[in-house]
């Protein structure tokens, strides 16, 4: 007797289309659909997703102990390291007399992270490759839950290729830390979006709090967007809604703000000045430095030549597109507003709670909504800023180019047949504009200049032609042709950011193409890679001591000889008064340029590695090595000696952190001894120590510390007085 067998059900059909064994539910199914994915997922997604992991970690860690970071970080972190007090506050300095201009997340994760392995290189980059490479797979998994495993390998693998997130993520600045926070806080406003429940909302609301508190109102770019999404998308009742929103606001508040209410309801003689304030208050920092200052240019905490300051180019429009931002970030915008607006188009016939057209609203808000702010923001601008940009692209060309890619293949000619290669070809068009920009610098770019245009012809006629034949295989392969097209550029500007050595302070990919400045204010430019005489200057290092493994930010020696290899570091809006260079030699640097407003103190001074060893065997028990007038050559300083050291003017040198009164006191508990002043005196505050200490202080001559054969690349180096002034208790009337 012949009998048929039933047709196979969809399940048997989903786990015929994997290889390998159908999932038991046990240990060993779950490790390896840790690896192979779930078992509606094509066989190749997991794999993708894998390798996309793998390139960005490589990118992110590449010869990892060659990256210096940013100093004014590592020098925080380090100190952080050294007294609890100072990790709390984020103070410069162990003896906590001074914080950073930023609040202290991205300080913690680093610090715990050195505080558990030790100070050094890879301690201090383990948090941000993990960030980085957190934030590639995030995207992949939001992106993936509403569009499907092709929109979300795309959307990562375009993350991982933006220059500048290479760049930065590279880095000890704290904006892979933001990112990362601030994607977990769109992740659980997706969820709380999907299930209409409240604690999900909440938790977003506390991931972009601990965003504030890693670079404060950065942060809340976003929560326009957030807002809207979740009031239009959620599948509850309006006042349910209004009332969940209500309660996560309470939410971001309390995690935005508690650290600080808690540091200005301490008194000030108790903690450390905050370096960027006015007044000497968090909430000041909050809202005049990191927050409308960064905006209009108006922040009096930075010093009149800091006002407007722009190491990006000019505000407005271009900004994202000009010789010094566009390789950093612009490569796939045309393409992303042209699938934002496709995409919504697409979706608009769709139910209110559609999935899918609240995930294009949130990432297209994020995107809109950075793309504005950076624009047109007058005041300080790095490049490395736009970082905080790139998931909202990198989550629209995914998302969008499949939403269109469909809409392509299945759509009516008449609506859909350009809508896709239009936006393919805008944004191979862009691509070689970008790399004609920097012809010549290489022929990574010459190859990259020629694949974008090979693949884009291609993929742009592949896409017609398979389009109007029906031939669906040879659309297939347009699309992975414009793919190529489209990160050919981004994939050379980011292994060259990967491969070669970035300036510490302002991270930037590729090639030079341009200058720093953009509209008012002083200081120096932020050329790309740090190359050009804008912002160039050797980065400073970290201690360089003896603990096995720490690499060039290891463990400072304790003993008296000032260790080599601290570099200077140049300022956000201005120069530093001196820098210290590497140890092999006795050569000590000034960086050019003039002191930022508030002088008096630093101009023209000599920072070398034997008046730090002089200054190291003649402490005499203070808590302080020396006091000097910018957190740049504090930062330097610290790092090479290992001994706290005051910055009296926070970073630009116009902090009121440091007063004649507060000096005298200093000195005459004996916490203080040695002082630089410059010699030519300045105005105000700064002015008024200057004098003091001159009159009452000791003039160090440069003989003490400097061997007959010295050499400097100063003047100033060889005379009488170097600038150091040595104070004791005697000296106070």
């Amino acid at each position: 007797m012949t009998t048929l067998a039933p047709p196979p059900s969809q399940e048997d059909a989903r786990r015929s289309h994997r290889a390998g064994p159908p999932a038991d539910g046990g240990v060993a199914a779950r490790a390896r659909r840790l690896f192979t994915g779930p078992e509606d997922d094509p066989r190749w997604a997991r794999p993708a997703l894998w390798g996309i992991l793998l390139l960005a970690t490589a990118l992110y860690a590449w010869n990892l102990t060659s990256i210096t970071g940013n100093t004014f970080y590592d020098a925080a972190v380090y100190s952080g390291t050294k007294s609890w007090k100072a990790f709390f506050f984020g103070a410069l300095d162990s003896g906590s007399f001074i914080t950073v201009d930023k609040p202290p997340f991205a300080l913690w994760v680093m610090g715990l992270s050195a505080r558990v392995f030790g100070y050094g290189t890879w301690q201090l980059m383990l948090p941000m490759v993990a960030a980085g490479t957190g934030s590639v797979a995030l995207l992949y998994r939001q992106i993936k839950r509403d569009f499907g495993p092709i929109a979300g390998t795309i959307s990562a693998l375009v993350l991982t290729l933006t220059p500048i997130t290479v760049a930065i993520t590279r880095d000890t600045n704290p904006d892979p830390i933001l990112v990362l926070l601030m994607m977990l806080g769109a992740a659980a406003l997706m969820k709380a979006v999907r299930n209409g429940k409240l604690m999900p909302l909440v938790w977003s609301a506390v991931a972009i709090g601990f965003a504030f508190n890693t670079k404060m109102m950065q942060a809340y770019v976003v929560l326009p967007a957030f807002f809207l999404v979740y009031l239009w998308a959620t599948n509850v009742s309006l006042g349910k809604r209004i009332r969940n929103l209500a309660v996560a606001t309470v939410a971001l508040v309390v995690s935005s703000a508690w650290w600080m209410v808690v540091v200005d309801l301490i008194p000030a003689s108790s903690r450390p000045y905050i370096g960027g304030s006015t007044d000497n208050t968090v909430w000041d920092l909050v809202i005049g430095y990191n927050g409308f200052g960064r905006i209009f240019g108006a922040s009096s905490s930075v010093g009149s030549q800091g006002n407007g300051a722009s190491f990006g180019g000019s505000s407005g429009l271009y900004r994202m597109f000009n010789e010094i931002m566009g390789g950093q970030i612009s490569w796939l915008i045309p393409f992303a507003a042209i699938a934002l607006v496709g995409g919504l188009v697409l979706r608009g016939r769709a139910p209110r709670t559609d999935a899918k057209r609240a995930a294009l609203m949130l990432w297209g808000g994020w995107f809109v909504l950075h793309f504005l702010t950076f624009s047109l923001a007058e005041g300080t601008f790095h490049p490395y800023y736009v970082t905080a940009m790139a998931p909202g692209i990198a989550a629209l060309a995914g998302a969008g180019g499949v939403l269109l890619y469909r809409a392509f293949r299945e759509g009516s000619a008449a609506k859909w047949a350009w809508v896709l290669p239009a936006a393919i070809a805008a944004g191979s068009v862009w691509a070689v504009v970008l790399l004609q920009r920097v012809a010549g610098s290489g022929t990574v770019y010459t190859v990259a200049e020629i694949v974008v245009g090979v693949a884009g012809v291609a993929s742009v006629l592949g896409l017609l032609v398979g389009r109007f034949t029906k031939r669906h295989r040879l659309m297939g392969f347009a699309a992975l042709a414009a793919v190529v097209a489209l990160l050919a550029g981004p994939a050379a500007y980011s292994v060259s950011a990967a491969t070669s050595s970035t300036n510490g302070t302002n991270p930037t990919a590729g090639p030079s193409t341009g200058g720093g400045m953009g509209g008012g204010g002083g200081g120096m430019g932020g050329a790309p890679n740090g190359s050009s005489s804008g912002t160039k200057g050797k980065m400073g290092s970290a201690p360089s001591g003896s603990g096995s493994g720490s690499g060039k930010m290891g463990t400072p020696p304790s003993g008296g000889t000032a260790p080599s290899g601290t570099g200077s570091s140049t300022g956000k809006t201005g120069t530093a008064e001196s820098g210290t260079e590497s140890g092999s030699t006795s050569k000590s640097t000034s960086e050019s340029g003039t002191q930022q407003a508030g002088g008096g103190m630093g101009g023209g001074s000599q920072v070398s590695s034997e008046m730090i060893a002089y200054l190291k065997k003649h402490q005499d028990g203070a808590t302080w090595l020396l006091a000097v007038s910018t957190d740049q050559t504090a930062s330097s300083i610290i790092l090479e000696s290992g001994q706290p050291v005051i910055s009296m003017g926070g970073w630009s040198g116009s902090d009121n952190a440091m007063t004649l009164a507060k000096l005298k006191s200093l000195v005459k508990s004996g916490t203080l001894h040695y002082i630089i002043v410059s010699s030519d005196g300045g105005q105000g505050t700064n002015s008024a120590i200057a004098t003091w200490v001159k009159a009452h202080g000791t003039a160090v001559k440069s003989s003490a510390y400097s061997s007959s054969s010295s050499t400097s690349t100063s003047s100033t180096s060889t005379s009488t007085s170097s600038g150091l002034y040595r104070l004791d208790a005697s000296d106070v009337s």
